[in-house]
């Protein structure tokens, strides 16, 4: 139904926006100070002392006068009410009492029963059809108790209410026809005088027309109709029939009641007649109260409601609680009376609740969800023809100012719901809820159409509050000192606290608003800061300009780093609808850069100074090895890293060049610590008398240098010079990175590797000496100490000094030689790494020098050159240490090698050196492929049961032709070597063939002879050819060699079926009596007729050999005359023997 207030031109005045804020970047810039948005003025929660009066009256008047009995959570002593109320108004106790008497001589209500009919269900069939026409008559018997005196009693005569109950005061609902369920949903008044001599009656009929049999038989379905009809014959005409009824006792009933009741009386025909739902309330009328005369029931519970909800606020909030929305039983209790005495209804009751709650909330702190339940039963029960114009009016206002006074919060969030604050995320989202749920109403749309859409008010009040914001920040920053460098740390306190703000936006507050409104806060406000910081910061660094004192320097720099942050908060510039006021914001401090570098350099280099000169040189533990100056040098180049990627200057060609400054400062601090650390070592042992501590010192500045060195070469990765040279790329010119970067940081390697390399050769020289020493002392030892006892000292010391050294040196300086950082691309250092040798590769290279020099004195003495030999062997196996100091390749040099022949030479025997002869002879003979001084062709077999070696000389072709007619007159010398295996063999020789140079021999030789010195290392089979000379001595074709080991029909091999044949070609001894000494297949040339590929084009020369009779066989071959020659040699020159 249209009401006088839906009428638009009788509608109250719409819903303005609350604050409306329209961003003026040219207006900001000219004044600082933003338009401050109208306050929202919260309505006063207070009243007059008169309306406490009259509310103070209603509140004893509802306690004095409560009806029924207490609800089960709610109080049921009067006296706990009233202190109650006395203690919610703030009353002294005889202001209290006097009104309390005041209340008690008001005239009484008059008391009324509100009962509702509404439904009954299972009660009785009387018709013939099975159904009833039910109907009820009720009413309140008045002064007569309830028969049988007891609660709940039931009356067990039928017609109560027609024999008790006056027919002026009962009440009649209407027909339901033909049902066993009636409902009737039918409310009436009822007024009774004393509660506690009144009960309530209630008959329920059936009602019958008069019909004719032949319609009732028409409806007869069942015997059992049968039997009705009978029945309706032996009654009167138009008599109801009685279904039950209900007797209740008043003061038995709460004051509010709604449940089912069974109908009565029960009787062993009727045992159930069914039940009747019944809502009863107590309720007044001619409330004798001042605000009851008035003003309407309503507005008086709204005030009432207001009142204790006040008081319960300010009672948690006195005990340093807040308050959950929770009445306690004593308010609950109170206003629960009032509006069921009042009678109003459950919409009003919400009504009420939204209007008194709404108002609290903008003067007393609560929860904002204490409103979401009168918003959802308003909306559930929101009709508006319900309330009256001036109620309309009320709750439009309610809403407009909360709605007002919500948005000013939110305007303000930062300072209302401040983070520190634990539960501030949760009010904040439970504010937004209400004000959604608010302007979801159908209420609010009716009553505020006008009203902008809530995000947009939202949104607005966001920005326009993010700006006050920063200026209340400005001004809290404002330095009371005026000068620039004040002036530019409150700016730096300022842009902190606005990129603090931001990442609280970010990680907090844009998701409520997201959640809540679909609002992004966090752009929004990034865009509105940034445009404040970047004017602020831009007129600050203009008053600055170029004169940048340290002081300065270091404010401007924070400030950079500041402004760095607040920037990476931004959105990606794929991601950005236009151009931002702080891109390029690095621009207005590039005259700040010199400051920066110079004052990270005096930095860094005054703490390398201070931690030099606090050193004392020990090592920080067992596993550490270098001192505190190298960790706090650490430390220093780590921050200038640091600053360096914190600087990141966005121009990749001037950041090339501050990269270039770092390194340069870097190297130049690396280098002022070599010095420093050079000069504290000297300083302290300058006063030491103990050389070891001296050298324990130089320990540690080696250890210091090589950490030193570790950190430098980390550099190109700290200060990422891959992402620099991709960033530069083609504005510089080809090799200019590595021309500068690399050129200075390869430098600096070099110089700490030469420092490196100066303390372990000085380590070593310490060392040397004794080594020298001791390796002297070991060849003037008597004769009679034993060699393994003789090298005992030699051993001992480099134990003693080699385990303190290993202590304390890092083993990249120890044992392993360490290899600078390679230098990738580095064309200017020519290598990629540089070798430091390591301590123990210097003292392997010097111990070894040693050796060499004093080997080729003791040849004459197998003793000297066996303990040289066995230093040697135990040396080695101590250098390497099982795998923990030098490695193989670093201990088998050249020279290591060599003097490991030599010495075994010099220490072996002549039989062992006869021996090595033969092995490397027939070595030599394996080795050889080429036939060019000619070949041998022999069968060798033995016959182990006969001990008997068998050799078959078949052949030999292709023989140098050694006379002067062009030919030869070979033959062959047959004889087997070792002779002092074989003492008891004498040579066996073949026919001379004349002018032949492939003989034809096909001659047997019979060698008696055991099979195990056939089978001993170097035993071996020798075929001499030679050339039968009548006049002189013969001359030597060459040598074959065949191992007697790998004869056939020795023990352990197979007796072939049939022999095989052999072809050895022949062989010419080394020049220098060496045949371990590679030469080839026969002697160098000069040396060797005919020169190495034979003379088969042209006619040789003729060369004489001597040969001695009886080859090694015995005596001292022992060269006297220097050189690995051992063996003495054999002499090459023309001539004869």
């Amino acid at each position: 139904m249209a009401t006088p207030f839906s009428h638009p031109q009788r509608r109250p005045p719409l819903l303005r926006q609350a604050i409306k804020i329209r961003r003026r970047r040219a207006e900001d810039v000219h004044n600082p100070l933003p338009r401050k948005a109208r306050e929202v003025e919260p309505p006063s929660h207070h009243f007059s002392p008169e309306e406490r009066t009259l509310l103070y009256e209603e509140a004893l008047y509802t306690v004095l006068h409560r009806l029924g009995q207490p609800e089960p959570n709610h109080v049921a002593e009067s006296s706990e009410l009233l202190r109650y109320l006395q203690e919610a108004f703030q009353l002294e106790p005889e202001e209290h009492q006097r009104m309390l008497q005041q209340a008690l001589e008001l005239e009484k209500p008059m008391f009324f029963l509100k009962a509702t009919v509404k439904q009954a269900k299972g009660i009785l069939g009387k018709d013939v059809s099975g159904f009833s026409d039910p109907y009820c008559l009720l009413g309140i018997e008045q002064g007569v108790g309830v028969p049988g005196g007891s609660p709940g009693a039931r009356q067990r005569q039928k017609a109560v209410v027609r024999d008790t109950i006056p027919e002026e005061q009962t009440h009649r609902t209407q027909v339901v026809t033909q049902t066993l369920n009636p409902v009737w949903d039918e409310t009436f008044i009822l007024e009774f005088k004393d509660i506690a001599n009144a009960s309530f009656h209630l008959d329920m009929w059936d009602l019958d027309t008069v019909e004719s049999v032949r319609q009732k038989l028409g409806e007869l379905t069942d015997l059992h109709g049968l039997r009705r009809i009978l029945k309706e014959v032996r009654k009167d005409k138009g008599q109801d029939d009685f279904l039950g009824n209900l007797v209740l006792r008043l003061q038995d009933l709460r004051c509010r009641e709604d449940q089912w009741y069974p109908l009565g009386p029960c009787t062993e025909t009727y045992p159930d007649r069914g039940q009747c739902h019944l809502q009863f309330q107590f309720i007044h009328k001619r409330r004798a109260t001042r605000a009851s005369r008035s003003q309407p029931s309503y507005t008086v519970h709204l005030h009432l409601l207001q009142q204790l909800v006040s008081h319960e606020v300010t009672r948690h909030q006195a005990g340093s609680t807040s308050w959950d929305g929770t009445l306690s039983p004593q308010a609950a209790t109170i206003l629960f009376l009032h509006a069921t005495q009042k009678d109003l209804s459950d919409f009003h009751q919400s009504m009420a609740q939204w209007l008194a709650y709404s108002r609290l909330y903008q003067s007393l702190e609560f929860p904002s969800s204490c409103l979401l339940h009168p918003i959802t039963s308003i909306e559930y029960q929101w009709i508006q023809g319900r309330l009256k114009e001036e109620q309309l009016e009320e709750l439009a206002t309610s809403f407009g100012s909360l709605l007002a006074y919500g948005l000013s919060l939110i305007r303000r969030f930062r300072s209302v719901f401040p983070l520190s604050v634990a539960d501030s995320p949760v009010r904040l989202q439970s504010l937004l809820r209400v004000l959604v749920q608010m302007c979801k109403m159908k209420a609010f749309g009716e009553l505020c159409p006008d009203s902008s859409p809530l995000p947009h008010l939202v949104t607005e009040a966001l920005r326009t509050g993010t700006v006050e914001w920063f200026h209340l920040k400005q001004q809290h920053h404002q330095p009371m000192v005026q000068g620039l460098l004040e002036a530019g740390k409150a700016l730096l306190r300022l842009v902190q606290d606005v990129t603090g703000d931001l990442h609280q936006c970010q990680r907090t507050w844009n998701k409520i608003f997201r959640n809540a409104l679909k609002i992004d806060l966090f752009p929004m406000a990034f865009l509105e800061l940034q445009w404040l910081v970047a004017k602020r910061v831009q007129d600050y660094t203009a008053a600055v300009g170029g004169q940048v004192s340290p002081e300065m320097g270091d404010t401007l720099f924070q400030l950079y780093i500041s402004l760095k942050e607040f920037c990476q908060l931004g959105p990606d510039l794929s991601e950005r609808e236009g151009v931002l006021a702080l891109d390029g914001f690095h621009r207005w401090f590039q005259p700040a850069i010199p400051s920066w570098l110079q004052k990270t350099y005096s930095v860094a280099l005054a703490r390398v100074q201070r931690a030099v000169q606090m050193d004392q040189l020990v090592p920080l533990g067992e596993l550490t090895k270098h001192s505190t100056s190298a960790v706090d040098l650490s430390t220093c180049f780590a921050q200038i890293s640091h600053t360096a990627r914190q600087l990141d200057w966005p121009n990749p060609e001037e950041a090339f060049m501050i990269t270039v400054k770092f390194v340069e400062d870097t190297c130049r601090l690396a280098l002022v610590y070599c010095s420093l650390i050079k000069a504290r070592a000297r300083e302290l042992s300058a006063g030491q008398k103990d050389q070891g501590q001296a050298a324990n010192m130089l320990c540690v500045v080696v250890n210091n240098m090589e950490q030193l060195r570790l950190v430098i070469g980390k550099l190109p990765t700290q200060l990422a010079w891959e992402a620099l040279e991709q960033r530069v790329g083609a504005m510089l010119e080809q090799g200019q990175l590595q021309h500068t970067l690399h050129a200075q940081l390869q430098g600096a390697l070099a110089g700490l590797g030469h420092e490196i390399r100066t303390g372990v050769r000085t380590l070593a020289e310490q060392l040397e000496v004794g080594i020298a020493k001791h390796i002297q002392k070991l060849l003037s030892i008597r004769e009679s100490i034993l060699p393994e006892d003789a090298i005992l000292p030699l051993m001992k010391f480099l134990e003693v000094e080699l385990c303190y050294m290993n202590t304390n040196l890092v083993q990249e300086n120890f044992s392993r030689a360490p290899l600078l950082p390679p230098l990738a691309s580095c064309p200017v250092s020519g290598h990629s790494s540089a070798l430091c040798p390591s301590l123990l590769t210097l003292l392997w290279t010097h111990t070894l020098t040693v050796l060499a020099e004093v080997a080729p004195s003791q040849r004459s003495s197998p003793l000297a050159a066996n303990r040289l030999k066995i230093a040697l062997q135990n040396l080695e196996i101590c250098f390497h240490a099982e795998g923990c100091g030098l490695p193989p390749e670093a201990l088998h040099t050249a020279t290591f090698q060599a003097l490991q022949r030599d010495l075994a030479l010099q220490a072996a025997s002549s039989r062992e050196l006869i021996q090595k002869y033969f092995c490397s002879r027939l070595k030599q003979q394996a080795e050889t492929t080429s036939e060019e001084l000619g070949v041998v062709t022999v069968k060798a077999s033995y016959q182990a049961s006969e001990q008997k070696l068998r050799v078959e000389l078949l052949s030999a072709s292709s023989l140098l032709p050694l006379d002067s007619n062009g030919s030869s007159d070979p033959f062959v010398q047959l004889t087997l070597e070792p002779r002092h295996v074989f003492p008891e063999l004498a040579p066996r020789e073949t026919q001379k063939h004349k002018k032949d140079l492939h003989p034809l021999f096909d001659e047997t030789f019979d060698f008696l002879v055991p099979a195990e010195p056939c089978q001993k290392e170097g035993a071996c089979l020798l075929l001499t050819v030679l050339d039968h000379d009548t006049l002189g001595a013969d001359d030597l074709e060459g040598e074959a060699f065949l191992p007697l080991c790998s004869v056939p029909g020795l023990p352990g091999s197979e007796e072939p079926e049939e022999v095989p044949q052999t072809r050895l070609p022949l062989t010419y001894p080394a020049p220098s009596g060496r045949p371990w000494d590679k030469g080839g297949a026969g002697p160098s040339t000069g040396c060797r007729v005919g020169g190495p590929v034979g003379a088969r084009a042209g006619r040789p020369q003729k060369s004489k050999v001597r040969v001695r009779k009886g080859l090694l066989g015995g005596g001292s071959w022992r060269n006297q005359h220097g050189g690995f020659g051992l063996i003495r040699r054999r002499e090459f020159k023309p001539g004869k023997v």
